[in-house]
């Protein structure tokens, strides 16, 4: 199961947050700044996923990580999640941000947080995977996009509203 989806930028400002389990507020920022001192100081060419070091609610996790660009995406899952499997559903992720917004960039996350979740909800819903396919996930948010957007009512003129404003 999926405990939580963390983003955060190198200086471990979080972008987005997404518990599953219940965690008071000041658990939450602990265990952020535990993970963001865990992963940023690894160097890139070591592997993406480590056990964590401290557990969440008693259960054993394991951190399951992708560094793309400034921005940190990851993974705290239970000891019965597949490696790999995160992995990919991570990169499945941020293809989508970067259908979406075009080349998402870190501004990206932070003014468009509320498709950010979104399309969080579309891949993971309750800590588990809901949808891993790239095409459904954006057309999800391109139908939520056209439903969000007002329709646009069509004008009606008629000859006697012409001839008042000549009038």
């Amino acid at each position: 199961m999926i405990k939580s989806v963390l983003i955060f930028n190198q200086l471990g400002k979080p972008r987005l947050i997404k518990f599953y389990e219940q965690l008071d507020t000041s658990q939450q920022q602990d265990l952020l700044r535990s993970i963001h001192a865990q992963v940023a100081k690894r160097p890139d060419t070591q592997c993406n996923f480590l056990e964590c070091a401290r557990s969440i609610n008693g259960t054993d996790t394991r951190i399951i990580y992708r560094h793309y660009a400034t921005l940190y995406f990851v993974f705290v899952t239970d000891l019965s999640e597949s490696e790999l499997g995160i992995l990919d559903l991570i990169q499945v992720f941020v293809e989508a941000l970067d259908q979406v917004f075009e080349k998402v960039c870190e501004l990206d996350l932070i003014f468009h947080f509320d498709e950010v979740n979104y399309i969080l909800a579309e891949v993971v819903m309750a800590g588990m995977v809901i949808e891993t396919s790239l095409a459904e996930i954006t057309r999800a948010v391109a139908e939520a996009r056209r439903m969000a957007r007002p329709e646009a009512e069509p004008t009606r003129l008629n000859i006697a509203s012409l001839r008042r404003g000549f009038g």
